[in-house]
């Protein structure tokens, strides 16, 4: 499958695939160090990420469980907001000019901002995909349709309780990919049950002609295997946070870097060993 995309480095990492499932790791900016955190990118991409999924720290991150939250708390204490993200992706584009990066966050940092100023700075420091948890589709299209001018995908959320007209909202606005939430919750919470993942991504490609990753639930190397079989990419944030923040309370943060690198370097090579479904 192609992605129908308005920008180039996600079209071509998800058309130059091959039947290979995509891995899109997330991490939260300014976690475990502002400072480690392009380095982190760079180690990600050598270890088999495709694309680069950035968390925006945020106060009242409602979608994102414990984990997360407790991530955004560190990088926040820390001093890390929206501009400062988005002088992490410049650096990483210095170095990275091939991989893609989306930002994924909450409204009130790009409102703060202003949608304008945001599309336009996150233009210049090479971000390519966008995903808002509170933009709804049917409150977005003129922020997607500056996106999309830009060059910029809008990316936007699925769950299992999305409805078939939830579905075909998204479809109209959504670029890239879609991220299918696999479970009722947040980030991080409960057991991940492939059969019915499998079901909700049959009915949403019946409406959905782009690729779709899938996230929430993915804790190892098995289940995201399991997922691959089904899926266009597997995403993963929780456990390899965990990765992270444990490395680097116990060795410091250079240390946290090698050993989230490590870590998904066994996720890439569990999902290459699998033949869809």
């Amino acid at each position: 499958m192609t992605a129908a995309a308005s920008n180039p480095r996600l079209a071509a990492c998800f058309g130059g695939l091959s039947g290979r499932t995509a891995l899109i790791p997330y991490i939260t900016a300014g976690d475990p160090l502002a400072e480690s955190t392009p380095a982190l990118m760079q180690a990600l991409v050598a270890a088999g990420a495709d694309v680069i999924e950035l968390g925006v720290p945020f106060s009242d991150p409602m979608a994102d469980g414990p984990v997360i939250q407790q991530a955004g708390e560190r990088a926040i204490a820390a001093g890390v907001g929206l501009s400062r993200v988005l002088d992490i992706v410049a650096e990483f584009r210095r170095h990275d000019e091939r991989t893609p990066v989306v930002l994924m966050g909450y409204a009130n940092p790009v409102e703060c901002m202003g949608r304008q100023a945001f599309v336009d700075r996150a233009t210049a420091a090479g971000v390519d995909g966008v995903l808002v948890v509170d933009y709804t589709p049917e409150e977005s299209a003129e922020f997607a349709a500056s996106l999309s001018a830009a060059g910029l995908d809008p990316i936007y959320l699925l769950a299992p309780t999305s409805t078939e007209a939830r579905m075909a909202d998204v479809a109209r606005l959504a670029r890239g990919y879609v991220y299918y939430v696999s479970l009722k919750g947040v980030t991080g919470a409960g057991n991940l049950d492939t059969d019915d993942v499998a079901r909700h991504l049959a009915a949403i490609r019946c409406h959905v002609a782009i690729p779709v990753g899938v996230g929430f639930g993915i804790r190892d190397a098995a289940s995201a295997a399991r997922v691959a079989a089904h899926a266009d990419a597997v995403v993963i944030g929780s456990k390899l946070i965990q990765v992270l923040e444990s490395a680097s309370r116990r060795d410091g943060p250079r240390a946290a870097v090698q050993a989230a690198a490590q870590w998904l370097a066994e996720v890439r090579q569990a999902i290459d060993h699998v033949k869809k479904g």
